[in-house]
């Protein structure tokens, strides 16, 4: 936990130096009390005492009552302030950490865990230091101090206040020893909670269409009962704390005033005042022994569970990512062109490779499309060129010069991506569109609507309310696949890539509109590299390479027209998606 805590500025250090002076002094403010009522015990006792000695004793004791409460109030504000200030910090270094995370690093955690890291367990830590800094300062400076005060003054009265002391810290160590494993338990759950809501929510259409309401109330019931179940154990046994510290606040202020009665009778006449008013000041100091401990109590009572989400947290910061950036700014001779030296590449803590012994070479304005079936490493193969994953062996370059060695920036500058998912954000047309920049820019208006144009999506964009400033849903659930497809390739399109990569971006298109874009792309990029991974023979029959790949190895490579005359496995394909006759045509 206090390694998070080195997260703080140098002007949080001195809120906390400032609140820790106003505490202690509220603290002073509180032990002057008794002792004014002490005071005045003494002179309501004795004779020749004046009202206004008093009064004067009385004053004094509501102006540091008074000074107490503004310390408080200040205090607590300052604490708010920081607290906030330092959960927004944290928010903001976990968000910047997990935006560096490769797609090695979001598997490892979850979606759903680093959402309650970035939420739920930050909260934690915020309740932490926005209630417990000042408890935490106040209740042992309050106690020793309190303590100080009466330790000498009665050995029989201090036996009774020390014996309380002890029952609080045995029952706090036994409850905490009990409640702090079930919070890291309760944190994990609430990842799960968090999984299963989200999955419902994203799979809502699929689960009405198959009428599988009840079984996703099921899921969500067992992790929540679960939950639920740990959360009343961990109250459950928080709520015998309250209870056996009243009983001892209690109990140890009638003991006092039994005991103190007892040597009262059995003192002199002249030690009765001075008796009396010990047992005075013992019975206020004695409380506020207890009352330390009863604020002890509450950070017995958070901290354990903030220190789960402190180690939760410093696991995302403190986490190695697996994509080292490099410092190679992107400035090359070559333009455009991709190499593979024999690369292969298995997922981290797999066994066995997805691609195997790799190789080939596009150069500028050449496109190379890759088919094969389902599972046999397509799409990974061509997340390796902008380093979503990094090759396992062999050597991937862009331009002539390793990716590895690429400032990401730089490389991701190079390339126009477009995933197998098109993604899209809340927000217009037209900034989807021009979503990101390219050294430092942003495409113009006019090169999202000429980028749009050519991926033939302008007919339904001008259609739209408010056109290029139309509307678009989070996840792009306003509009249709094909259409959110068109965006994604239009957004590609507007940075002016030297390398467009279309991870099978062309499946929800119709076969006229899938020729056309093709058509259009075909012009608009003739200076550029293309890599286009598809499962319609008709997508890539005119691509300069086709790669082959059949579990995870290279089987052919070729024109369409060689492929057809060499790779049987190409043939099977190509026939069960054309006739013979289209196929000698084509």
């Amino acid at each position: 936990m206090f390694k998070l805590f080195k997260n703080l500025e140098k002007k949080d250090y001195l809120i906390i130096l400032f609140v820790s002076i106003l505490v202690v002094f509220s603290v002073f403010l509180d032990l002057r009390i008794p002792e004014y009522m002490s005071e005045i015990t003494k002179l309501v006792q004795t004779e020749n005492s004046t009202m206004k000695e008093i009064l004067t004793s009385g004053f004094y004791m509501l102006v540091c009552a008074i000074s107490s409460l503004i310390c408080t109030v200040v205090v607590g504000y300052l604490t708010s302030l920081l607290s906030a200030r330092f959960s927004r910090s944290i928010r903001r270094k976990i968000f910047a950490k997990v935006e560096d995370f490769g797609i090695a690093e979001i598997k490892k955690f979850q979606t759903s865990s680093l959402i309650t890291r970035t939420t739920n367990d930050v909260t934690q830590i915020e309740m932490l230091l926005a209630m417990g800094l000042q408890m935490l300062i106040k209740a042992p400076v309050m106690a020793i101090w309190a303590l100080t005060k009466i330790i000498g003054k009665s050995g029989e009265l201090s036996l009774i206040t020390a014996v309380g002391v002890i029952i609080i810290v045995i029952t706090n160590l036994i409850i905490i020893s009990i409640v702090t494993p079930r919070f890291t338990r309760i944190q994990k759950l609430t990842d799960k909670v968090n999984g299963v809501t989200r999955e419902n929510i994203t799979g809502i259409q699929v689960i009405h269409a198959f009428n599988a309401e009840k079984f996703q109330e099921d899921r969500f019931d067992n992790v929540n009962d679960e939950i639920t179940n740990i959360h009343l154990k961990v109250t459950r046994t928080f709520a015998l704390m309250e209870p056996m510290m009243n009983f001892v606040m209690h109990f140890q202020h009638l003991a006092i005033y039994v005991v103190g009665a007892f040597l009262i009778i059995n003192s002199s006449m002249t030690d009765k005042i001075t008796m009396f008013s010990n047992m005075v000041v013992f019975s206020s100091y004695g409380i506020q022994v207890i009352i330390s401990f009863l604020l002890l109590t509450f950070i017995f009572m958070v901290a354990p569970r903030a220190k789960v989400s402190a180690n939760r947290i410093n696991e995302v910061l403190d986490e190695d990512i697996s994509i080292k950036n490099g410092t190679f700014n992107g400035k090359t001779k070559e333009k455009g062109t991709i190499e593979f030296k024999d690369v292969s590449f298995k997922y981290p803590d797999a066994d066995e490779y997805i691609l195997k012994d790799i190789s080939f070479k596009v150069k500028k304005g050449e496109t190379i499309a890759f088919i094969g079936s389902t599972g046999s490493g397509k799409s990974t193969l061509i997340n390796l060129v902008p380093r979503l994953y990094d090759v396992s062996d062999g050597e991937v370059f862009v331009d002539g010069v390793n990716v590895k060695e690429y400032d990401i920036k730089a490389l991701n500058n190079k390339i126009g991506y477009i995933p197998q998912t098109a993604v899209m954000f809340t927000g217009t047309v037209a900034e989807n569109v021009s979503y990101g920049d390219k050294d430092g820019e942003k495409p113009t208006l006019e090169k999202v609507k000429k980028a749009i144009d050519i991926a033939q999506a302008k007919d339904f964009v001008l259609k739209m309310d408010n056109k290029y400033d139309a509307h678009v849903a989070r996840g792009g659930t306003n509009i249709s696949g094909g259409q959110k497809q068109r965006l994604s390739i239009a957004r590609a399109i507007a940075r002016d890539p030297e390398i467009y990569i279309f991870d099978d971006s062309f499946s929800a298109l119709d076969y006229q509109t899938d020729l056309t874009l093709r058509q259009e792309l075909k012009k608009y990029t003739k200076n550029a590299t293309s890599m286009i991974v598809a499962q319609r023979i008709g997508t890539i029959m005119n691509a300069d390479k086709i790669v082959v790949l059949d579990k995870g190895e290279c089987v052919g490579i070729g024109t369409h027209k060689e492929l057809l005359k060499k790779c049987e496995i190409y043939k099977e394909i190509a026939l069960s998606q054309l006739s013979e006759e289209e196929l000698e045509n084509a």
